[in-house]
């Protein structure tokens, strides 16, 4: 398996993490790009392509061999067919985007969502390694999660599983771009807690300026963050009667606040909880990289299942 590398995309909607990724775990090397959205869905769809070619000539320079690609984006995705059914960030609808992928390059790909994929990297190889049953909880300018159990994840029915960001916590709440009210993304989203801070003191400022005055011991972002806090938890126990995990994996850019965050969520969720078992709360560790090595690991799994490469 030495000098066999995945070539490992993470789409965005307005940027690209790229890179190659050993087949045992390193990532080799990385490279960001624009996604450039604004030109449509098929400028994305060649870019996309464009970049795993240039990749995988980069790894054959360097004496590697790229075995697999795999690809992680926004949207509703279908893994099995390997659709981008949709996605309004990049105007996909029903791309057959990893087929395209595996006829650009000649090795087997993958397509995944992006939160799931980092969900995988998370609960495989990050802070839910060792973990059966892990959820993983992004908190950025929206609210996604990720179900992974034995090492797999669940994509539901229709390839919208893990949309906790649109419980609905707060009823008659804020409006929400989903057409509800009170959704949980709404209320405890990086960009909210940064949109409500405005609204309620007249000062621009960003999420992690809120968490820093949060720290600082000023009383309306104090207030800001129990409300936040406390909607999270009523999102995150509405998970835990459904799911019963082990281990909440929070991440994304509001989950950077670290025990900032959770030490008040632990408390909070342990108050809710009756019947149910109290799962860990822990801070994701893969960082920004989570999203590209999930795609990698998707892409390995492509690899174990196919016949291109096996046979020729």
């Amino acid at each position: 398996m030495s000098g066999q590398v995945v070539v490992a995309m993470d789409i965005g909607g307005t940027g690209m993490k790229c890179g190659l990724v050993a087949v045992d775990g390193p990532v080799l090397h990385t490279e960001r790009h624009d996604t450039l959205a604004a030109r449509g869905p098929e400028a994305v769809t060649a870019a996309i392509c464009d970049i795993a070619e240039e990749l995988a000539g980069k790894a054959r320079a360097s004496g590697q061999t790229p075995v697999a690609a795999g690809v992680a984006i926004p949207g509703v995705v279908d893994e099995v067919r390997g659709l981008a059914v949709f996605s309004s960030n990049l105007g996909f609808r029903d791309v057959p985007l990893r087929d395209l992928v595996s006829a650009r390059l000649g090795i087997p790909a993958a397509l995944g969502h992006d939160m799931r994929a980092a969900g995988l990297a998370e609960a495989r190889l990050g802070a839910g390694h060792g973990s059966d049953d892990v959820i993983f909880v992004g908190i950025g300018t929206g609210i996604a999660g990720a179900h992974v159990r034995g090492g797999h994840t669940n994509s539901g029915a229709h390839g919208a599983a893990g949309e906790l960001g649109h419980i609905v916590v707060r009823p008659g709440g804020p409006d929400c771009p989903c057409g509800q009210r009170g959704c949980l993304e709404t209320i405890a989203s990086a960009a909210s807690v940064a949109r409500r801070y405005v609204a309620r003191t007249g000062v621009n400022t960003s999420a992690a300026d809120v968490v820093a005055r949060v720290i600082a011991g000023e009383d309306a972002a104090a207030e800001i963050w129990r409300e936040t806090v406390d909607a999270l938890a009523d999102g995150l126990l509405t998970a835990q009667a459904l799911l019963d995990t082990e281990v909440f994996v929070i991440g994304g850019g509001l989950g950077e606040a670290g025990e900032t965050l959770l030490g008040p969520l632990r408390e909070a969720l342990a108050a809710r909880v009756t019947f149910h078992r109290m799962p860990r709360l822990v801070k994701a560790s893969l960082g920004d990289t989570a999203g590209l090595r999930g795609a990698a690991l998707l892409g390995l799994e492509a690899l174990s299942t196919s016949s291109i490469g096996k046979n020729g």
